[in-house]
């Protein structure tokens, strides 16, 4: 009874021999059950590539420092902003392209050439010797950082329709966390040799090169990964794709026949021309530019000292508090996310978590008053709940990002999307830097003082991303 199901189910698409893609296709249609094996490789492939985006901030304050470029305090933020956009400047150039790749020759060359370029321009990172260095290892890295455009095309095409809010949940949430656990590594494992003198020697590799041990760290999980990347399946078809239906009856498959020709036209259209995906990647663009901004400036404000209306936190104090919101936002995401997608869509969900940022952020120049307990609670909350609306908020854009495209354009979609947020992602820490010098310097002025200019303007590009997200600008691809 089973085999005849198979051959029944099968026997409804048409499949080629030979093609990568079909056999996935196969793989959905005949597998039951959640994919645990699939959700694995999703997660941490883009776990990988998030990691070394933000693993700095933690250090960057005192990297800078020891670097000697900064004549003052008040200027190291400044010089910092250039390290941080360097890598988002280099992604931006070079997305399309990578994009534009893996549509033609595969996900799967290009996610091998995503993991092996993290080990080894990551590595080089730690041991930059000057500024420039810095900059030019940071960059290199970004113009090879073609992970996450590819695989949220490749989440899109592996899992069944009915997973795929968890799909790109997963990939958003290895993101966020990424983006979280990454400064989290980066403050506790930086200056080893001061922390953990019984460990780590003065003369040791990681005495004279003090951020070298993070760097090592997410390049030897990268080296991973690549091995584990070996087993993935490839997505793309290497054939015309036919129309095809998970619908059994005979008239959505005539009516499928009847458009054909009109749908095979408008998936070779322009993308730029294509509302729906270019809508929700503007607004995309804005809340990462939001998200960079926020994870750049909540580290150079941990940081500094109390004086300038910082913590005066040390990097694994900084640490602990990513930490802390890496384990939140996993729980947030893994079990709650998936169900307010499918109760409220993810244009609402997008619209509530940002209006909820608004007040939080609001808060932390007063949170900047506290001490003891009350600070460590209250910091923590916030900077978990600032983390789980922000990721909520772009997991639903990225839904309808890759709703809007076909197959054969969604490399390409995403490539535009990453060259786009990678653009407004370098303004965000070059601005924060200087936006955060800025406040350090006008500490007794009238209208928002030190830190809450800083989060004033958080707050501001909030607003316009969510402003964006009610129609006539936003709309849906019906598909």
């Amino acid at each position: 009874m089973a085999e005849e199901y198979k051959e029944a189910l099968l026997e409804k698409h048409k499949y080629h021999d030979g093609c990568p893609g079909c056999k996935v296709e196969q793989m959905k249609q005949l597998r039951r059950g959640y994919p645990y094996l699939e959700l694995s490789f999703v997660w941490i492939i883009v776990l990988s590539t998030s990691l070394p985006i933000s693993s700095l901030y933690p250090f960057l304050y005192y990297m800078i420092e020891d670097f000697g470029v900064a004549k003052t305090e008040k200027d190291i933020g400044f010089y910092a902003g250039f390290i941080g956009c360097s890598f988002m400047l280099g992604r931006a150039l070079t997305s399309v392209f990578w994009g534009i790749v893996a549509d033609r020759y595969g996900r799967k060359p290009i996610i091998l050439l995503g993991t092996i370029s993290i080990a080894i321009f990551n590595a080089l990172f730690g041991l930059s010797l000057n500024f420039w260095m810095a900059i030019g290892t940071r960059f290199l890295l970004g113009s090879f950082n073609c992970l996450l455009g590819t695989m949220k095309a490749y989440a899109s095409e592996i899992f069944r329709d009915e997973y795929q809010a968890t799909a790109m949940s997963a990939v958003s949430t290895a993101w966020g966390i990424g983006l979280i656990i990454g400064p989290a590594l980066g403050g506790f494992l930086a200056q080893p040799a001061d922390k953990y003198p019984n460990v780590f020697s003065k003369e040791s590799i990681f005495g004279r090169f003090r951020y070298a041990l993070p760097c090592f760290t997410i390049s030897a999980f990268a080296l991973v990964v690549t091995v584990l990347c070996c087993f993935i399946p490839e997505t793309l078809h290497n054939h015309k794709q036919d129309i095809t239906s998970d619908d059994d009856s005979y008239e959505v498959l005539e009516d499928a026949s009847h458009k054909s020709g009109k749908k095979e036209k408008a998936s070779q259209g322009s993308l730029l021309k294509n509302w729906p995906l270019m809508s929700s990647i503007i607004v995309y663009c804005v809340l990462c530019l939001h998200d960079t901004a926020y994870s750049e400036i909540f580290a150079l404000w941990a940081n500094s000292p109390r004086k300038y209306g910082g913590l005066s936190y040390s990097t694994n104090d900084v640490g602990t508090v990513l930490a802390i919101s890496g384990l939140g936002l996993f729980s947030f995401q893994v079990f709650v996310y998936p169900f307010a997608e499918r109760l409220l869509g993810p244009v609402l969900v997008t619209r509530f978590a940002g209006a909820l940022m608004i007040p939080i952020q609001l808060s932390y120049p007063f949170i900047a008053n506290l001490s003891g307990l009350s600070l460590s609670l209250l910091l923590n909350s916030a900077s978990i709940l600032i983390n789980v609306l922000s990721v909520s908020a772009i997991t639903g854009l990225l839904i309808l990002q890759n709703k809007a495209v076909d197959q054969s354009q969604r490399g390409a979609a995403n490539g535009i999307a990453m060259t786009a947020m990678s653009l407004f992602k370098t303004v965000g820490p070059a601005g924060a830097g200087i936006l955060f010098s800025l406040s350090e310097r006008r500490l007794n002025a009238t209208f928002l003082p030190g830190s809450h200019l800083v989060f004033f303007v958080l707050n501001v590009i909030v607003v316009v991303g969510v402003a964006l997200t009610f129609k006539p600008f936003l709309t849906a691809a019906r598909r």
